[in-house]
């Protein structure tokens, strides 16, 4: 189980951790009284959420556990226990506005330089006045002047997305207990553990279903311990079934004797 984590000051996990396992055990090994409460109900034994219980055994992120109100002891997970008899409330985490970049200033593009021509000296020999000569388009008027485009500012660090958390590995289940019962009165029944938790409750079935299962697993042990049961209450239901029968039929004697009446 990992560590606990310290959110802030004053905060507690909502669960068991392995520095509260580990203080249970110690108080446990040392004989004192050591309480935890249970986060969720179990209405089928009665238990309400909150309800305390003493710490009988810790092994391992097993804590076996006597509730307040019940005789048996119950194996229960440590995410399923808390130190409080409330949860903690969950302290809100400090919000610190993310600082954007600012936008980079355009710097304004030096204006393009004009050329002018000279008007060309008129010829010696020309009695007429020389003409002037048209300046040209492109010379008479100034290029104008290109704004750089403003560069885009860069993405603040808020607007990144955040990376997904990770998911805690998932333990792997421990085996799983098959258990057949048969009662005094030839009632079998059936209930399945998974791991160390709970068993689940008793489930009936039939003499015949527990022998077809037992003959399917081949295990010669388990097949002569059916076999006997089911044969001693099959002898028990014959034997039963004499004695009825010799008493109905001295009852019938009985009453051939006494004559029928009309």
């Amino acid at each position: 189980m990992p560590p606990r984590r310290r959110s802030g000051a004053g905060s507690s996990p909502e669960h068991l951790t392995a520095e509260n396992l580990e203080t249970l055990a110690a108080a446990v090994a040392e004989g004192k009284r050591a309480t935890v409460y249970l986060r969720e109900a179990t209405p089928s034994l009665g238990i309400e959420a909150g309800c305390s219980a003493k710490v009988v055994s810790v092994e391992g992120n097993t804590v076996i556990i006597r509730p307040k109100g019940v005789n048996d002891e119950l194996p229960f997970e440590a995410e399923e226990l808390r130190m409080t008899r409330k949860a903690p409330e969950p302290v809100a985490p400090s919000k610190t506005p993310a600082r954007t970049a600012a936008p980079a200033r355009p710097k304004a593009a030096a204006p393009a330089a004009t050329r002018s021509v000279a008007p060309a000296p008129a010829p010696a020999t020309a009695p007429a006045p020389p003409k002037p000569v048209a300046p040209a388009p492109s010379a008479a008027r100034p290029a104008p002047a290109k704004t750089a485009a403003p560069a885009p500012a860069p993405a603040s660090a808020a607007s990144a997305p955040a990376p997904a958390p990770r998911r805690p590995a998932k333990k792997p289940q421990g085996g799983v207990s098959v258990t057949i019962h048969a009662g005094a009165d030839n009632e079998w029944t059936v209930t399945v553990a998974l791991g160390a938790k709970r068993p689940s409750k008793a489930v009936p079935v039939s003499p015949d279903a527990v022998d077809r299962a037992v003959r399917e697993l081949g295990d010669p042990a388990a097949l002569d311990a059916v076999t006997s049961v089911i044969s001693a209450a099959r002898e028990a239901a014959e034997e039963r079934v004499a004695a009825l029968s010799k008493e109905l039929e001295d009852a019938r004697r009985m009453l051939e004797a006494l004559g029928s009446t009309t």
